[in-house]
């Protein structure tokens, strides 16, 4: 029971020396404004926050991203081929290709692809 509590209390000890040595050895940067605040993609947090977005942005990050999905899907139906049947694997592949082109046909129409200012 003695050996259980010098060791618990040397344990102690050990963490809070470490806690004290990093504490004292680290760097002191007080003074910048900028290192301490947050990033969040390149806004200033200090300013108010209805700052007016660009919707323009946003909808190139989510076609992004909707593009990235989709490679990520289409690639393993290349490992696929040799455990599905040739006919399956191509009417699955056109049937996923189609939803896809069918989604940019929509986002063509309204307007999500017009790059111009």
């Amino acid at each position: 029971m003695v050996n259980l509590m010098l060791l618990g209390l040397s344990l102690f000890l050990v963490v809070m020396l470490l806690m004290g040595i990093s504490i004292l050895l680290s760097k002191k940067t007080l003074g910048d404004r900028e290192k301490n605040s947050s990033f969040e993609c390149g806004f200033d947090p200090v300013v108010s926050s209805r700052v007016p977005f660009s919707l323009r942005f946003f909808l190139i990050a989510l076609i992004f991203l909707i593009f990235d999905v989709e490679i990520v899907l289409i690639l393993p139906s290349v490992v696929s081929t040799s455990w599905v049947s040739p006919f399956l694997w191509i009417y699955s592949l056109m049937f996923f290709l189609t939803i896809l082109l069918l989604g940019l046909y929509y986002e063509w129409n309204y307007g999500a692809l017009d790059w111009s200012l």
